[in-house]
């Protein structure tokens, strides 16, 4: 006997053995068992996902010699006709080898008899969107008002492009797509029927490359089988579809989450030789990130979609809740840019070391160690709260000392890290408003690994004295960007002592403030003295100029007096003389302007 091919041989035959659609089929099911039939059926939806095979069984519903119900049995000539495809009342046909005017004529001049042997004369047209704008006109008349012998059962891929006048006239059933437990859960009853020994990982690969569709899953399953000479197992799979082993994309997380560099490139290179699809590759890491964030937030929800769930399970311990939505968003964001890059590589390789190169505010305490693939009981994580510490001495004099020209031999654990200034600084407050920022520096990374190491001989500036009339000269030093390095030059060092300041903003230039800009010029002047500095922040009237009118002021008599040196330049004079010019001043501007 010929072999048959799965999603053939598997068919279902009543609706009892049909895979997902539940919505579709309560309805029929209902409809049938209480006798109030409609006469057209339109069941919509993408391919593979059920709708002749629907309508094949509503057919056998139908016609079933035991009469109308919703559980044909499957025994009588009538049932056995419809499922070999030779019933002479069900008339099947393919409506895009039969689109003109002149075959639907052809096709309805027979409605007006009655069946030959069954209780109804059934139409069943597939891919009915097909047919001509004729075709479907000729029909409409008859759709409205068949015979009590007639139904109409039509099946399409794409029901937006059929006439309204028709999806009027029809009870529309749009069917889903199967989703990737659904399509695993019917594989795992087909292949023991088939005697074909599996590993439940090759059938999540084959329910995800399915995308959606039952009839693609037996498809890829039938070549599976041939491929892996009568089993389905894990490895061939992947080699079959070409797709990476999903350990391999815990390898990549794993070197961005120790900031491992060289490893990250290693790993990069040894997938290039494989000529993989980076966007996929992509994608695969942004799934992987999506389900690490539902470990964190419902650890039992993670499935064991590629057999991976202890990883999964691993990675969230490794990885905090703010590192991993960063990540996902730099991903997303890489997402849209890589078709823009110059190679398809280059562009994957900046999106993971993007994703390397920043972390989410207060996560550089967490120094993961790697990602291990023993099980349930893998070492999860080493923070720095296992290094070595040091105390802190307190701040208890009105004037700060300034830090001295070398790096101190120990480093306070509460003093945060240096934030180095980058242009892609821009791209943080993009993708998660402020609340990020780059990784630390060399220097702080040898400080806190090793605190008693004494870091490269780098001379520091001397800081000045913490005082109100050094406050311009403070900020110039502060390791700020943007809007915070905005709102500290427009606030007055108040007062200080204890270890504390006060700012005072003018009510004017209220709104740049917010909380996390007070932590962050807190965070910079400790990391600037070297000990805790408290930062409290009081909007109200400034008594003193800020350093931002300070800048304004000499920028503005810097403007002055380059105007009035241009209007007394000699060769300045005689151009306006002997050609009768003007001088414009909005086209004067001084060499140099402070603060730039």
């Amino acid at each position: 006997m010929s072999y048959q091919v799965l999603a053939r041989k598997y068919r279902p035959a009543s609706f009892e053995d049909l895979e997902g659609q539940a919505h579709v089929l309560q309805a029929l099911v209902n409809a049938l068992d209480n006798e109030r039939l409609h006469h057209a059926y339109l069941f919509t939806g993408t391919r593979g996902v059920g709708k002749t095979t629907i309508a094949r069984i509503l057919a056998r519903c139908l016609n079933c010699e035991k009469g109308i119900t919703s559980k044909p049995c499957g025994q009588c000539s009538s049932c056995v006709e419809i499922t070999e495809g030779r019933s002479i009342d069900l008339i099947e046909v393919d409506a895009a080898s039969r689109t003109g005017v002149d075959d639907m004529r052809e096709l309805l001049d027979n409605v007006q008899y009655m069946p030959t042997v069954s209780r109804f004369k059934i139409y069943l047209i597939d891919e009915v969107h097909m047919l001509s704008k004729s075709s479907f006109n000729a029909m409409l008349k008859t759709l409205e008002e068949p015979p009590e012998h007639v139904k109409f059962l039509f099946a399409t891929t794409d029901p937006k492009k059929l006439p309204i006048t028709v999806l009027s006239r029809c009870l529309q059933f749009n069917l889903k797509n199967l989703s990737p437990e659904q399509i695993v859960r019917y594989l795992g009853t087909v292949l023991p029927r088939e005697a074909i020994e599996f590993d439940e990982s090759a059938l999540w690969q084959l329910a995800h490359a399915a995308d959606g569709s039952m009839r693609d899953a037996l498809s890829l399953t039938d070549q599976a089988i041939s491929f892996g000479n009568n089993e389905v197992r894990d490895a061939q799979v992947k080699e079959m579809l070409g797709s990476i082993d999903q350990s391999q994309v815990f390898d990549l997380l794993d070197a961005i989450a120790r900031e491992d560099g060289a490893g990250l490139l290693e790993k990069i290179s040894t997938q290039a030789e494989f000529s993989p699809d980076y966007v996929a590759l992509l994608n695969d890491i942004l799934a992987v990130l999506h389900r690490v964030a539902i470990a964190h937030a419902v650890p039992e929800a993670v499935d064991n979609a590629q057999g991976d769930k202890e990883l999964v399970l691993t990675a969230a311990d490794q990885i905090s809740r703010e590192h991993v939505q960063l990540l996902y968003q730099i991903g997303l964001i890489g997402q849209r840019d890589l078709p823009l890059a110059p190679m398809p590589r280059i562009g994957f390789e900046m999106v993971l070391l993007r994703m390397m190169s920043f972390a989410p505010e207060g996560s550089e305490g967490k120094k993961p160690e790697k990602i291990q693939r023993g099980g349930a009981s893998a070492e999860i994580t080493a923070t720095a709260s296992n290094q070595q510490k040091s105390a802190q001495e307190p701040v208890s004099k009105t004037v700060l000392e300034p830090v001295s020209k070398t790096v101190p031999e120990t480093v306070p654990e509460t003093v945060p890290k240096t934030v180095s200034a980058s242009p892609i600084a821009g791209l943080l407050s993009a993708i998660n408003g402020e609340n990020v920022q780059p990784m630390t520096s060399e220097k702080d990374r040898i400080a806190e690994t090793n605190p008693r190491q004494e870091a490269p001989t780098e001379a520091l500036p001397v800081a000045p004295a913490f005082s109100p009339e050094n406050w311009s000269s403070i900020i110039d030093m502060l390791a700020l960007t943007g809007v915070t390095k905005t709102l500290a030059a427009n606030c007055q060092l108040a007062s200080t002592g204890n270890g504390r300041c006060l700012l005072k903003l003018g009510e004017h230039h209220a709104s740049l403030w917010n909380a996390s800009h007070e932590s962050r010029i807190e965070q910079a002047l400790t990391r600037l003295y070297g000990n805790e500095i408290k930062v409290a922040i009081e909007v109200g009237s400034t008594d003193v100029e800020t350093p931002a009118q300070k800048t304004e002021r000499r920028n503005d008599e810097s403007q002055a007096q380059a105007i009035i040196d241009i209007e007394a330049d000699q060769h300045v004079r005689e151009l306006i003389d002997n050609f009768n010019g003007k001088l414009d001043p909005s086209s004067i501007a001084p060499l140099g302007r402070v603060g730039d």
